[in-house]
């Protein structure tokens, strides 16, 4: 007997439907991706017009000013756009990092290359990330229009290209087919619209192809290791709390109430009291039960924020602690979970061990990364060994490809700082 195997071309055999909604996905999450490019494009605007003016006001001196901050202006931008394109699709590698003065990066053939990409996204960049934001809202208006011609004033105009005035409702109508023709350029030309904004950054903001990238490579293996160590550690430690805490109590209220249960007929009062003291355990696994759920994801980072997380942990500490935070937006839930209990660990240690009197924790967002500092005024002598927990903060720190550094002479101060991405 033969066995025959046939091979499908993938989407030969989707139907029309789900064509449809893959075009719709992919127009959708095109439109997203060219209107985080204008973010970076405006930006991109403004150093290439503070370049322009270094060079023209170079001889006046205000210049020389001007070129000992735009090499770092033009870093931080290309970093941020890597980052975005690394969302967005396949890993953008960086270079090593180029040199932050003036004179060097002149002759840097990375800042070159981003200094041709900043020519570019500053201006076919921004054009095609105006289109991004500006086509949906042409579509909808121009789509909708005779339904809101009632209520437009006389004089009007009609289409969002800012000409034609409808007097009738076949005129009005026709506004319609002007918004699906934008509809059709978003669906048809949408994904290639956004590959051609972030193309010029995949080819010249990637590192080069003369770079070692074993280091790289290296780095990510041992991520991937810390990651995966950092995950077994955690369910080791939610089975053991889990086991050891709360499964316990529940056995012991089921001991309680089959006692209660066979002395409720012979001795009321004595099965009263085990009653009570099956309510007491049923309590107490419920605390622990809450107390491991916070563990796993604490509900105030939802609720409050990273601010108002830290704030609470602080005003729980024994030793009296400050947090200063200036995080603008929301970070993603993992890189703020492990932030919070970095700084749970570390006022932890900071009561039990430090001796302290004071601390401060601060907490900065800068260019995609999120910097944590805790400092306290105590003795100092911290280090990983110990049982102080500052290996499975390591451990967790590493797995979002963060550093951590601990500074902690005997006789102290002591400080720890962290660095997580967190997005841009």
């Amino acid at each position: 007997m033969t066995t025959r195997s046939t091979t499908t071309a993938p989407g030969a055999g989707a139907g029309p439907r789900a064509v449809a909604v893959r075009t719709v996905r992919d127009a959708g999450a095109a439109l997203a991706q060219l209107a985080g490019g204008l973010g970076t494009a405006v930006r991109a605007l403004a150093v290439l017009l503070l370049l322009v003016l270094a060079v023209l006001t170079a001889p006046l001196g205000v210049g020389l000013l001007l070129a000992s901050v735009l090499p770092r202006a033009l870093h931080a931008l290309a970093g941020r756009e890597r980052a975005r394109l690394t969302r967005a699709g396949p890993e953008v590698v960086p270079p090593d990092p180029p040199p932050v003065r003036a004179r060097q990066a002149l002759t840097d053939p990375t800042t070159r290359r981003e200094l041709r990409w900043l020519l570019r996204h500053a201006t076919l960049g921004l054009l095609l990330g105006l289109l991004g934001v500006c086509l949906p809202v042409a579509a909808v208006r121009d789509t909708l229009f005779p339904l809101l011609w009632p209520l437009a004033p006389a004089d009007a105009t009609s289409t969002s290209l800012g000409f034609g005035t409808a007097r009738t409702w076949p005129e009005a109508a026709s506004v319609t087919l002007l918004g699906l023709g934008w509809t059709a350029i978003i669906l048809g030309l949408g994904p290639g619209m956004a590959r051609l904004q972030g193309n010029p950054g995949r080819r010249l903001l990637a590192a080069g192809p003369g770079t070692d990238l074993s280091l790289r490579v290296a780095e990510l293996t041992a991520t991937r290791a810390a990651a995966l160590d950092a995950h077994a550690a955690e369910l080791r430690r939610i089975e053991r709390s889990l086991h050891d805490g709360a499964q316990n109590r529940v056995v012991a209220v089921t001991v309680l109430l089959g006692a209660a249960r066979r002395m409720v007929a012979r001795d009321p009062a004595g099965a009263d009291e085990l009653l009570e003291r099956a309510q007491s355990a049923a309590e107490q696994a419920l605390a622990e039960l809450r107390g491991v759920a916070r563990s796993i994801l604490p509900p105030v980072l939802a609720d409050r924020g990273l601010a108002g997380a830290l704030s609470g942990l602080a005003a729980d500490c024994p030793v009296p602690c400050r947090t200063e935070v200036e995080v603008p937006g929301r970070c993603p839930a993992s890189v703020e979970a492990t932030a919070y209990f970095v700084v749970a660990e570390a006022l932890t240690n900071i009561a039990k061990h430090s001796g302290a009197r004071t601390a401060v924790v601060t907490v900065r967002s800068r260019g995609g990364r999120l910097g944590l500092r805790v400092e306290d005024d105590g003795r100092g002598g911290a280090h990983e060994g110990g049982g102080s927990g500052l290996a499975g903060v390591r451990r967790r720190v590493a797995a979002h490809d963060g550093t951590l550094t601990l500074v902690s002479p005997p006789g102290g101060p002591t400080l720890l700082e962290v660095d997580l991405p967190c997005g841009s």
